[in-house]
C-alpha cells in the first residue's frame, strides 16, 4: 500500500491560482482521498489520467504510485490515442501529463512518441464540425468542454472556436445540459476568457459564465447546498472556485457547498479525482500551472487504518455501512425497449444480500431467466457500465444508451456501486442522449 500525508499548511501554500476562498478540506479527509486514489493504481489496472491528475493538483507528485501511473499514461498515449481514444480522453491524458510537468507535444514512451496535442486538434475539429453541421458534436458536449480547456492550456489553435460553440450551446434553452457538462463548460470558457482579445467573444463568454454559475449558486441556494447530484458536486465547486468575477457581487457560500461533499463517502477513483482538487483549492484550469520543481516538505510516509486516525476524529470520514449477515432484500428488476426493433419489457423479482450492488442484482436476473436478462458490460473508469440487454446494445452512432432509474428518476451511481432497497423497483430503459 502507498501512504500520504500532508499537512494542511502544505495545502494551503499549494493553493495558489484558484479565485480566492476561505473553504480547504480537513488534513485527515484530504489523506484519506489521496490513499484511495494511490490503492486504484497497479501493474494490472487500466491508468486513469484523471486520477494522476487529482494526485498532481493536490501535490501528490512523488509517491510511488504517481510515478508508476505517469508511465502507464505515457504508455497508453503512445499506443492508443490515434486511433482509440476519443477527444475527450486524449484532452484528459493532455492535463495529466501538463500536471506532472510533461510535454505533450512529444510523449515518448517504449521507443515511440506522439504528440498529443496535434491529436486532440484533430479530434476536436471533428467535434466542432458535427457540432455545426447536426447541432450535436461527434461525442459529447462534456467531452468539447475538456478538449477547449487542454488546447487552451497549452495554447493551441482550436480552442477560441470550440469556445464560442460552447458558450451558444450553454445559452440555448433547447440544450438541457447537465451539472457536469456545464460545470465544465465553464472551466473551458474562463480559460478561453483570459486568452482572448476580440470584445464580442469576450462578451459572448461573460454572459455564459454568468448565467451558468449563478444557477448554480441558485440551485445551492434551493437545495441546502446540493447542485446536480453528490456526483457532480466536484465540478461544480471547481467551477465554482474558479470564476467568483462572473457571479460577482454575489458571494458563494462554499462552507455549505463542502458540507454536502464531506457527508458523502467517496469510494470511486473517478468521483474522488473530480472533487479533490476543489477540496484543496484547486481546479483543472491549473494543470499547466504547477511548480514541479517546488521543494514541498511532506510529512513522513503514513500507513493508515480504517479506525485509529479517522474514527477518532471530529472531520468528516470516509466508512462504509455495516449490514447484518444473512439478511435478503427483494428488488423488482425491469427491462424496456421501445426504440429499436421488436419492443419488449419484461419484470423480475429477485433476492439478493442486504447491501448488495445493483450489478448483482442483474446477475442473478440473468442467472433465472437468461433469455430475457442477459447483460454486458464495459470497465469505464467510473466502473462497469452497461452496455448491452437482451442482446440490444447501446450505440454511439445512434446515441442510444441503456438507462436505468428508480421511482421514475435516473440513478446518480453506477451498477457497480449503487445499493438497491428492499422492494425498490429498478428499471433499465433503453434511451437516447
Amino acid at each position: 500500500m502507498f501512504g500520504v500525508a500532508f499537512t494542511i499548511g502544505v495545502l494551503l501554500a499549494l493553493a495558489g491560482g484558484t479565485d480566492a476562498h476561505q473553504c480547504f478540506a480537513p488534513d485527515d479527509l484530504v489523506t484519506k482521498m489521496l490513499q484511495r486514489l494511490e490503492e486504484s493504481v497497479g501493474e494490472n489496472e487500466p491508468p486513469n489520467p484523471s486520477v494522476l491528475l487529482a494526485m498532481n493538483l493536490a501535490g501528490d507528485t512523488a509517491s510511488n504510485a504517481q510515478k508508476l501511473l505517469l508511465r502507464q499514461i505515457k504508455e497508453v498515449a503512445v499506443e492508443s490515442a490515434q486511433k482509440d481514444m476519443t477527444s475527450g480522453n486524449v484532452a484528459l491524458y493532455v492535463l495529466a501529463l501538463l500536471s506532472s510537468c510533461q510535454n505533450p507535444r512529444h510523449v515518448q514512451a517504449q521507443g515511440h512518441t506522439v504528440d498529443l496535442v496535434r491529436i486532440l486538434q484533430q479530434k476536436t475539429d471533428e467535434e466542432i464540425a458535427k457540432l455545426e453541421a447536426d447541432g450535436v458534436p461527434k461525442t459529447t458536449l462534456f467531452s468539447v468542454s475538456l478538449d477547449t480547456i487542454a488546447l487552451c492550456l497549452t495554447q493551441a489553435g482550436g480552442y477560441q472556436e470550440a469556445s464560442v460553440a460552447l458558450a451558444k450551446q450553454v445559452l440555448s434553452p433547447e440544450s438541457q445540459l447537465s451539472v457536469d457538462t456545464r460545470a465544465v463548460a465553464a472551466l473551458a470558457l474562463t480559460c478561453t476568457y483570459g486568452h482572448t482579445d476580440l470584445n464580442d467573444v469576450q462578451d459572448l463568454l461573460w454572459l455564459a459564465l454568468s448565467t451558468v454559475t449563478n444557477d448554480f449558486l441558485d440551485e445551492q441556494e434551493l437545495r441546502d447546498g446540493m447542485i446536480g447530484n453528490i456526483y457532480s458536486m466536484g465540478l461544480a465547486l471547481q467551477a465554482l472556485g474558479s470564476t467568483s468575477k462572473f457571479y460577482a457581487p454575489r458571494d458563494w457560500d462554499c462552507e455549505q457547498a463542502f458540507s454536502v461533499v464531506y457527508r458523502h463517502d467517496y469510494e470511486l477513483p473517478m468521483a474522488i479525482a473530480q472533487v479533490l482538487p476543489a477540496l484543496v483549492g484547486k481546479s483543472y484550469l491549473e494543470a499547466a500551472s504547477l511548480d514541479c520543481s517546488a521543494d514541498v516538505a511532506l510529512s513522513p510516509t503514513l500507513e493508515l487504518s480504517l479506525s485509529p486516525i479517522l474514527e477518532s476524529s471530529t472531520s468528516p470520514n470516509l466508512g462504509t455501512t455495516n449490514f447484518p449477515r444473512g439478511a435478503t432484500i427483494e428488488v423488482h428488476y425491469s427491462v424496456i425497449n421501445t426504440l429499436r426493433g421488436q419492443h419488449f419489457r419484461y419484470t423480475i423479482a429477485v433476492h439478493v444480500p442486504e447491501g448488495s450492488t445493483l450489478l448483482k442484482v442483474l446477475q442473478v436476473a440473468e442467472e433465472k431467466e437468461p433469455e430475457k436478462f442477459s447483460f454486458q458490460t464495459e470497465q469505464t473508469s467510473w466502473g462497469p457500465m452497461v452496455v448491452s440487454i437482451n442482446e440490444l446494445a447501446a450505440d454511439t452512432n445512434d446515441r442510444t444508451y441503456w438507462q436505468f432509474l428508480s421511482s421514475g428518476e435516473p440513478l446518480q451511481e453506477g451498477v457497480g456501486t449503487y445499493k438497491p432497497r428492499d422492494g425498490e423497483h429498478i428499471e433499465a430503459v433503453f434511451s437516447t442522449y
